[in-house]
């Protein structure tokens, strides 16, 4: 089943590059300057394919089965314009700051002797079970993300950054696009170097990006179903993700550190952060401060966090873990 969804997911890739990516920079005059056709193609195709699923599939849901019902949807719609303007930024950041760290990563790899197959070349014949291979790296880059969105949370500076996405009132199926993109970069880096040190197949990559990133769009999404009692320990569902985005209780003061998974709710219960069997909540941030990002439009959001951001950054007290 892989190996079919790799062949048509490249041929598709290779479609756009050839009638549409390519021709755009030929005509922009750009060359290869961001990046191969291919490599473009592969991310606006990557984004559309997210775009057209959370429409047709998760968008619904919030209307059929909603966890908070609401009079209107206005504070949402700044959310879409996130998911439609990272489809376009996307190849942008991948090859003016991936790309390079990439690169940059694999020669200091070399130098200290790591296969450029990574950590997965030492398991005996690793290359003859593709997937085995690609679940064991899923696991590390779930693991990863869970320690780096507990210290998004911890770390004032980051978590400066990363309040954006928490000022959402209306958490939402498009929700999981409002993120600050210095944050974005600092989660990517991170993120890659545990993929260029365990090693993944490129032709799994494109797979592995999709179910993750529509893994979390779905945990994101207004709606009241759920994976059941013993699957929810496991994964992270809407009930469960929606936990970690409750506004502060002042009576309970803990009670919003919880819930940190991107997809695996495991970690969550193995290192006792999990919280299930709260009632709806409303979602948001205590800081009015904050809360005002739902007054400023997409650009100027982005501002006002990085603002906040450069504040906590060059106070010692925003490196004071909390």
């Amino acid at each position: 089943m892989l190996d079919v969804i790799s062949h048509w997911w490249w041929s598709a890739v290779d479609r756009l590059s050839t009638h549409a990516v390519a021709p755009a920079l030929d005509f922009a005059h750009l060359g290869n300057r961001i990046g191969e056709p291919e490599d473009i193609a592969f991310t606006l195709l990557i984004g559309l394919l997210q775009i057209v699923i959370i429409a047709c599939v998760f968008r619904p849901l919030e209307t059929l089965a909603p966890a908070e019902s609401w009079q209107d949807r206005k504070l949402t719609r700044v959310d879409l314009r996130f998911a439609l303007l990272l489809v376009g930024l996307g190849p942008l950041l991948a090859f003016f700051v991936l790309s390079p760290f990439a690169q940059a990563f694999g020669s200091a790899a070399a130098t200290v002797g790591l296969p450029s197959e990574g950590l997965l070349h030492f398991i005996p014949r690793i290359a003859e079970h593709p997937y085995l291979a690609f679940g064991l790296y899923y696991v590390a880059n779930d693991l990863a993300y869970y320690w780096m969105h507990r210290a998004q949370h911890a770390i004032p500076w980051w978590w400066a950054l990363h309040n954006m996405h928490h000022s959402q009132r209306q958490v939402n199926c498009w929700t999981n696009a409002r993120v600050n993109w210095l944050d974005v970069v600092i989660e990517s880096c991170l993120l890659a170097t545990v993929g260029l040190i365990m090693g993944v197949d490129a032709g799994q990559f494109a797979f592995l990006v999709l179910l993750t990133q529509l893994v979390q769009n779905l945990a994101h999404t207004n709606t009241r179903l759920g994976f059941g009692r013993i699957y929810d320990r496991i994964f992270v569902d809407p009930r469960f993700h929606r936990l970690h985005h409750m506004v502060t209780d002042p009576s309970r003061p803990r009670l919003h550190d919880c819930n940190y998974g991107q997809v695996l709710s495991m970690w969550d219960n193995l290192f006792g952060t999990a919280l299930y069997g709260e009632p709806v909540r409303a979602t948001g941030v205590g800081d009015p401060a904050v809360d005002a990002d739902n007054d400023h439009g997409a650009i100027a959001m982005q501002w006002f966090a990085l603002r906040r951001f450069w504040n906590a950054f060059t106070t010692r007290a925003g490196w004071k873990p909390q």
